[in-house]
């Protein structure tokens, strides 16, 4: 399927957002997603079905002072 991941169009096989995470290469990250502007706690992200032409929005803190 065809998605948006930070404004880039991408294609993935993955079905839930912890799985496009793992994809991607964030594993364990500790990021800040969202899904079409909807915020999706880490929590949630096993059961966060993405379909094609979703939006998603990965953002991983920064550090500094």
């Amino acid at each position: 399927m065809n998605i948006v991941v930070n404004g880039q169009r991408i294609t993935t096989q993955a079905a839930s957002l912890s799985e496009l995470l793992s994809e991607q290469g964030y594993g364990t990250a500790k990021v800040a997603t969202a899904v079409n502007g909807t915020l999706a706690p880490a929590s949630m992200r096993h059961e966060q079905k993405i379909a094609d032409g979703d939006q998603i929005e990965i953002v991983a803190p920064m550090q500094g002072g």
